[in-house]
């Protein structure tokens, strides 16, 4: 591969369920590139039916970064990971190939194409006391707190988005000053890759696909995967790893000592899941593919094709 000004990268985007490992897989057959995980629960080790982290043999099939390396005890920036994806393009291109950056994180899709907000570093003694004070009050209580001193926050956050209201509050402790305040002060810039965003035309196929996977994912051990994270004893249901989708509704069955309702319950939070990553995907610029279209693996590959191209 030739140097080139710009990197030879492309964003593959969309909500949990939309298809992109399998598409991502096929452009691997078609074209010579590594697989960069856009994910932020697949970064855990030990986490690996509920975040449907690719098979042993899939990884074999085409090399994977940004998986397993972390343990679940661990916080993982969008910070850590916009340098770390930049440093992955780099290194991904010396070797020849193209960068394919896959998966529905969207505040790290956000942050390695627009660059990263002026914003204080984690405090693990201020996260505690909220911690504390929402287990005390509940996550609505601090959410309606947060509207007090920052409404800007609050109004685009849901009162059980605990990660982000944590997330505001600290920042607010921290600096005295409200998030939104923050937000377009960069930084560093971002990198001008194209996003191809997958995006549904019926939502009732990506719920389909949501429900079908859930039941699959517990049918293949996800409520003893949680089991084990539990009895490790250095796990606690309010950690980032632990609030994942899937995880955290299977700790909470297993703390009131009822599974029979965990998968409606899995299944609901996937769909705002999906819901939330939509609604991020809409604000950003990028080339739109109806993922439960026909067409939809042949439109991927020729706009990667175009977006890749690998002279010589």
């Amino acid at each position: 591969m030739k140097a080139k000004s710009t990197p030879q990268a492309m964003v593959l985007a969309g909500p949990t369920a939309s298809g992109k490992s399998a598409l991502a897989l096929a452009l691997a057959d078609a074209l010579p590139l590594e697989i960069v995980s856009v994910d932020s629960a697949q970064v855990y080790r030990g986490m690996d039916i509920g975040t449907a982290k690719p098979s042993a043999a899939e990884r074999a099939r085409v090399p994977h970064h940004l998986i397993d390396i972390v343990e679940p005890t661990e916080r993982y920036s969008a910070a850590r990971f916009a340098a770390d994806a930049a440093r992955l393009i780099g290194e991904i291109n010396a070797r020849g190939r193209a960068a394919l950056l896959v998966g529905g994180t969207m505040l790290y899709v956000k942050a390695l194409l627009e660059g990263l907000d002026v914003l204080p570093e984690a405090d693990a003694g201020v996260r505690a006391a909220i911690d504390a004070q929402a287990a005390a009050h509940g996550w609505p209580a601090m959410h309606a707190r947060l509207a007090r001193v920052d409404p800007v926050s609050a109004q685009r956050l849901q009162p059980s988005d605990a990660q982000r209201i944590q997330r505001a509050l600290e920042v607010w402790q921290l600096t005295g000053r409200p998030l939104s305040q923050a937000h377009g002060q960069r930084t560093q810039a971002g990198l001008a890759l194209p996003l191809l965003a997958l995006e549904p035309v019926e939502r009732g196929w990506l719920h389909q696909r949501i429900g079908d996977r859930f039941h699959a994912m517990l049918r293949e051990g996800l409520v003893d995967e949680v089991r084990a994270l539990r009895a490790r004893g250095d796990l606690h249901a309010s950690l980032p790893s632990m609030r994942c989708v899937g995880y955290r509704q299977v700790w909470q069955a297993l703390d009131e000592g009822d599974l029979s309702n965990v998968a409606e319950r899995g299944i609901a939070a996937t769909r705002q899941l999906a819901k939330r990553q939509l609604t991020w995907l809409r604000r950003m610029p990028g080339q739109r593919v109806a993922c439960d279209g026909p067409q939809a693996a042949a439109q991927v590959l020729q706009l990667a094709r175009r977006w890749l191209s690998n002279p010589a």
